[in-house]
This record gives C-alpha cells, structure tokens and sequence, in this order.
C-alpha cells in the first residue's frame, strides 16, 4: 500500500510559476513510478507527467513539454512538478500517482493516487 499526499497547489496568475509536492508513504516507495494527472471540470483525467524509480527517465504530456519539470528525491519520498509559465488552461485538480512501471501509470493500471490539489490560473 502507497499514501501520497499533495501540497503547494492554489492561485497564480497566467506567466506565473508553482510547484507542486507528494509525500510518498508505505513499502518499497523508491522502488515505484511516480507522476502526475490532472482533471478539469467536465473532462477526463489526464496524464501530465511521470518518473522512473531511478529518476533517470522522464515523460511528458504534449502540452506541458519545456515549461513543467518533474523531479523526485527518494530520500525524502517526494516527487515535485515544477510548472513555469502556467496557463489558464492548466486550470485543474492535480492528482500524484505512483505504480511499479510509468507504463502501468500510463496505461492507468495498479494505480495509487493522492487526493487531489487545485491549481486555478487566472487570466
């Protein structure tokens, strides 16, 4: 079993930065894929982003490429999701997330999640 808690979501206006952390809880946390997912209203909830265990293999969601910047740092099980020059369409609440594989998480299969946090971006 794996509890993520997320923090540092709230309210910033387009151009402007946040960033985003999930404490990661429970067995073997380092050995586990984490990511991100956001959902706005009315829509499916999206990929955003995820890390390998290692750290050394990152992906990206389209939209996000060159201004979020996923990290994690296993000696303090968190993972963060830096986003720069934010957008009103980055609108959402944003969801941690943590499996055995990026492609599990990908493919939204033994999929652990956080409760959610709202990042709002106001034009």
């Amino acid at each position: 079993q794996v509890q993520l808690v997320e923090s540092g979501g709230g309210l910033v206006q387009a151009g402007g930065s946040l960033r985003l952390s999930c404490a990661a809880s429970g067995r073997t946390v380092s050995s586990y894929a984490l990511g991100w997912f956001r959902q706005a209203p009315g829509k499916e909830r999206e990929f955003v982003a995820d890390i390998s265990w290692s750290g050394a293999g990152t992906h990206y969601e389209d939209s996000v490429k060159g201004r979020f910047t996923i990290s994690r740092d296993n000696a303090k099980n968190t993972v963060y999701l830096q986003m720069n020059s934010l957008k009103p369409e980055d609108t959402a609440l944003y969801y941690c997330a943590a499996s055995t594989s990026t492609s599990s998480m990908r493919r939204y299969n033994n999929v652990y999640w956080g409760q959610g946090i709202q990042v709002t971006v106001s034009s």
